[in-house]
């Protein structure tokens, strides 16, 4: 979704192009999820004859200033984009709207159009977004719960130290609250990971002051950065993560192999090669049996961590031990199974297409083919033992047809 480099972007559009004209005409969606608190017909109203004196952004929210309140505040969701018209306006990707497309576009929310002509649309193709009309939006939800935010407000080194030290949470759990540092979404959270070398479910008070050190210094360069090409990603660095973790396909970065797990509650790129969870949560990822791993997924959560849910760690030892696990129990064929057992490995494994060791519910097939294969053998036999003529091996393979028949 859009971060704060692809926001800050718009607001400066907006800066460079719109300050002190007057609104001539609004149209407002008639959008009750996304245009909240409001009716379409007074947003509009409060609109008309007013003059865009500035615009302000902190975190991911944006909004104008008029020479009189109200003001229009927005939140952009998965896919809110601003668009000026005969403006280049740098979107997220998923948001963009085709030159060649109806204008308005059928997906804006809020359109104006100023006094010299020029045109601002605010669209939302998912509905994600939220556009308000305030009267001091910095003093009322959500951007007055918001932190520092992360490009005008950049914490000290000792700041950030002393407040990852109070967090017993993953740490990209930690980015991504927008209490703690506004404007940090996913992709961002993923880069400056993958260049501190930290491990996206690492909790944020056992990280070394030279850990948050670095890790501070990449959140700075790597905002900076990208509001400087103002968030056109074809301008970013090529070593940077971001060129390489979107979709889940496997990937590599620098000949290293590129992983995803949930962390946060967010799908996270990192590389395991790079980025090793250290401390006990090294030592107690490499010993943990796969049972304790269900088990705290279940709600057991010795670091009050609500975002470790379903965030465990997949280390390398416990792929080796799970695999070991799966080649000890082998293909039960003709051994008689144990439902119990799968029961229990599918409760615990929901995202496993199958069974907890690899196999599925076509086993139940493997067993009957296994049964088969015993009776074709004796029939073979039977055959072998009429070509020699082996009369004693006739009369014995014969009688063994009797039991045959009547199990039929």
């Amino acid at each position: 979704m859009p971060e704060l480099p692809e926001v800050e972007a718009a607001r400066r559009a907006i800066e460079e192009n719109c300050l002190g004209k007057k609104i001539k005409k609004a149209i407002i969606a008639n959008d009750s999820k996304v245009i909240e608190g409001v009716s379409a017909s007074d947003f509009e109203s409060s609109l008309l004859g007013k003059t865009i004196v500035s615009a302000h952004r902190k975190g991911k929210n944006l909004w104008l200033r008029l020479d009189s309140p109200p003001f229009p505040s927005f939140q952009f969701g998965m896919t809110g984009a601003i668009y000026i018209k005969g403006v280049a306006v740098t979107q997220y990707k998923r948001s963009a709207v085709k030159d060649n497309d109806e204008w308005p576009s059928k997906y804006s929310k809020f359109f104006v159009e100023l006094e010299d002509g020029l045109e601002l649309s605010f669209t939302d193709k998912r509905r994600f977004a939220r556009v308000r009309l305030l009267k001091d939006p910095t003093s009322v939800p959500p951007i007055s719960e918001l932190g520092p935010d992360a490009l005008f407000q950049p914490m000290t080194v000792d700041e950030f130290t002393e407040s990852l030290n109070k967090k017993k949470i993953a740490i990209k759990a930690l980015l991504l609250d927008q209490s703690f540092i506004s404007g940090i979404g996913n992709w961002i959270a993923d880069e400056v990971l993958y260049q501190a070398r930290i491990h996206p479910l690492q909790i944020s008070s056992s990280l070394s002051k030279e850990n948050c050190a670095t890790l501070l210094q990449c959140i700075n360069e790597v905002i900076r950065y990208a509001v400087e090409v103002d968030a056109e990603c074809s301008c970013f660095p090529h070593d940077w993560l971001f060129h390489f973790r979107w979709g889940k396909k496997s990937g590599k970065i620098k000949g290293k192999k590129i992983d995803f797990i949930n962390a946060g509650g967010r799908t996270s790129a990192y590389v395991p090669e790079l980025q090793k969870l250290s401390g006990k949560q090294a030592t107690k990822a490499a010993g943990k049996p796969r049972k304790q791993a269900s088990k705290r997924k279940g709600g057991e959560d010795e670091d009050n961590d609500e975002d470790d849910k379903g965030d465990e760690p997949t280390s390398e030892e416990e792929e080796t031990t799970k695999g070991a696990k799966s080649k000890k129990r082998g293909n039960p064929r003709g051994r008689g199974k144990k439902p119990p057992t799968k029961r229990k490995s599918e409760e615990s494994d929901d995202d496993s297409g199958g069974n907890e060791d690899g196999s599925s519910d076509d086993d139940d097939n493997d067993d009957e083919d296994a049964k088969k294969k015993p009776r074709k053998a004796k029939t073979n036999n039977y055959k072998q033992a009429k070509t020699s003529n082996a009369s004693n091996q006739v009369v014995s393979n014969q009688s063994g047809k009797k039991p045959k028949k009547k199990a039929k």
